[in-house]
């Protein structure tokens, strides 16, 4: 759900401007009604980061995961969970923000009113199309040592 803004892109020397993306307490105050998974994504061309407002309903859960490469920033914006991670549950509520480091092992179990909360974390570089030279550098010759 984004929120109106003056609908300029950036001043006449074009450098970019602070922009109203999202009212997260609209989003919030949908409660149940809400669908589960992604309520909001930010999808600006050109952004560093990748953010999303997530619903998981009563029970719902984010399965055991490790993320290798990204930190990740949590903040739940309304309902309870628990996070789960290599040194037990941690209960979350509304307010509580979370760093997820890269490496770290999680998973997050909705409570029983469900969840929605808030992630940030740099974005991932888009897949490239490369040259098909360009995947013979990754494979192994036929016969050799693959050294």
């Amino acid at each position: 759900m984004a929120v109106e803004d003056s609908g300029s892109s950036g001043t006449a020397a074009h450098s970019p401007l602070p922009r109203l993306l999202a009212d997260t307490a609209q989003l919030v105050s949908l409660g149940g009604d809400a669908p589960a998974g992604a309520l909001w994504k930010l999808a600006e061309p050109g952004r560093q980061l990748d953010a999303n407002v997530v619903r998981l309903p009563a029970g719902g859960r984010v399965d055991q995961h490790t993320e290798p490469d990204l930190d990740v920033l949590l903040l739940v914006l309304d309902g309870e969970a628990r996070l789960d991670s290599a040194d037990g549950g941690h209960p979350l509520r509304a307010g509580v923000l979370t760093w997820l480091p890269h490496g770290s092992t999680r998973a997050v179990l909705a409570g029983p009113d469900g969840v929605t909360y808030l992630t940030v974390h740099r974005r991932r570089p888009g897949m490239r199309i490369q040259p098909p030279e360009a995947a013979d550098r990754l494979r192994r010759p036929l016969g050799g040592d693959g050294a």
